[in-house]
């Protein structure tokens, strides 16, 4: 291969306008989108570049097992999947595409929203059981509401984006980069004004330990009005016993949720999962399998950010 630049693992479903991409760089292209951690230390080991998503853990222990390695791009957003520590120690340069599936998430946390304040979903499975229910299923309208958005990075952004045809009244806070809240929007100084006003609470946050279990039950507690919980970040930032305290007790009126604390969904023994299980019957509860930033489009987005980040670092 002329240029021949090295082996890259493709640990990730990726769009051909990087595999081919990369190819035309000279690399070599490993395609193993379902290889599992174990495996990966044997295939890794000849590497100079790594393409991963959520299926691999580039830990410690991986990334002494990859003498050659050079870089790791992200599909998507999240980069706790590598320990951005140890490979930075190592000169592993990193990188991710949250550009790339912004879009799709800030559509998919409206898509439920809309799905679940109008009771669509519900209302389509009873027809199917035959069972016609007007009153019963008459919806509420956003207009008028106020959304409470807690980090806008891009996600959050892309959400707020979504809602602005809705009229409502958007309250933005971020901790670390609140400079990024535009004008138009109400930027929060803290969680105050989003604890006294929100109707709806949507989190935009990245997996790390001060969002660990940031949606609790003392977040619920400081809740002044009955609300919706919307989360497309990570799982671990709801804790899912909170979720049905809240449910139970009817602070909480509604859930959307595309991420868990425990995924898959699967029953026997993971008492959250069974948690999980039994919320997603009722009818104010909107759940999807992590596919909020899943499209098609999505896929080459990423995978072109990821394919120019490259050149941008590595050359």
């Amino acid at each position: 291969m002329k240029n021949y630049r090295g082996k890259v693992l493709i640990a990730a479903p990726v769009h051909e306008v990087l595999t081919n991409g990369l190819m035309g760089l000279g690399y070599e292209c490993i395609l193993k989108e379902k290889i599992n951690q174990e495996a990966a230390y044997t295939l890794i080991e000849d590497c100079v570049g790594v393409i991963t998503s959520t299926r691999l853990k580039l830990d410690k222990g991986l990334l002494d097992s990859a003498p050659k390695l050079m870089w790791i791009g992200r599909m998507g957003s999240g980069m706790e999947v590598i320990d951005l520590e140890y490979a930075a120690e190592k000169g592993v340069v990193c990188f991710g595409s949250p550009e790339g599936n912004c879009n799709a998430v800030g559509e998919h946390a409206l898509g439920m929203l809309l799905d679940l304040v109008r009771r669509i979903s519900w209302s389509r499975d009873e027809l199917i059981e035959g069972i016609w229910r007007r009153e019963e299923n008459r919806g509420v309208e956003l207009e008028g509401k106020t959304v409470g958005i807690i980090g806008y990075g891009h996600t959050g952004s892309s959400f707020a984006k979504k809602l602005m045809g809705f009229d409502v009244k958007i309250l933005a806070y971020d901790k670390y980069h609140p400079e990024n809240i535009p004008p138009h929007l109400i930027r929060c100084e803290d969680l105050t004004e989003i604890y006294e006003e929100a109707d709806i609470v949507s989190f935009h946050v990245p997996h790390q330990i001060d969002t660990l279990h940031y949606f609790n039950t003392e977040f619920i507690a400081e809740m002044k009005k009955p609300f919706i919980f919307i989360n497309t970040s990570r799982g671990t930032v709801a804790d899912t016993h909170a979720l049905q305290l809240g449910i139970e007790t009817g602070k909480i009126i509604g859930i959307c949720m595309d991420v868990f604390e425990e995924e898959p969904i699967i029953a026997g023994g993971k008492i959250k999962s069974d948690i999980i299980k039994e919320l997603i019957m009722l009818p104010n509860v909107v759940f999807t399998p992590h596919i909020a930033g899943y499209t098609f489009e999505a896929l080459y987005k990423m995978s072109y950010t990821l394919l120019k980040k490259h050149k941008e670092l590595i050359f």
